[in-house]
């Protein structure tokens, strides 16, 4: 299983920037995919970004245009930048990862992924 640590969370005011990392142990398998959730106050946890091992990308429709995943295979970090932050965005943000491959659709599907890590919380100040 793999080990997964993220990091670079914080407090900022709206309109600012953030970029969170997410730390893997190792991926032993050629195909992956590797996702950011997060769960704000009082809410249920909901898909944000996800990217597969080829680099096919899906983000949550609020996010869209403000939030960019990447990854370094090298590395084998996942990064969430995220830009123009809002309070709404304000929440636990996990990261996660999968094995094999699925539908693009199905990336924010959270029983698809096996690892998960502890979370890092980001609170966006108004």
């Amino acid at each position: 299983q793999v080990q997964l640590v993220e990091s670079g969370g914080g407090s900022v005011e709206s309109g600012g920037s953030l970029r969170l990392s997410c730390a893997a142990s190792q991926h032993t398998y050629s195909s992956y995919f590797m996702g950011w959730f997060r769960r704000a106050p009082g809410k249920q946890r909901e898909g944000v970004a996800a990217i597969t091992s080829d680099g096919t990308t899906n983000y949550a429709g609020s996010v869209k245009g403000r939030f960019t995943i990447s990854q370094d295979n090298a590395k084998n970090t996942m990064y969430l930048e995220m830009n123009s932050l809002k309070p709404e965005d304000t929440a636990m943000y996990f990261c996660a990862s999968g094995l094999g491959s699925i539908p693009s659709q199905s990336l924010f599907t959270e029983w698809r992924y096996n690892s998960w890590g502890q979370g890092t919380q980001v609170t966006v100040s108004s």
